[in-house]
């Protein structure tokens, strides 16, 4: 565990955290187009009574 500082001999920090940004939002837009697909988990319709 002492060489885990290597890791970044191998990958660039930056893009390394751009990546990580890059998916973490794409994980966040897809659960939430996921969610709001569903009618039961679809919070403008639970929140306004949409059709």
């Amino acid at each position: 565990m002492s060489q885990f500082y290597k890791i970044w001999k191998i990958f660039d920090p930056r893009s390394v955290f751009v990546v990580q940004g890059v998916f973490l939002f794409t994980l966040a837009a897809m659960i939430h187009l996921v969610l709001l697909s569903n009618d039961k988990t679809n919070w403008f319709t639970l929140a306004f009574g949409g059709n």
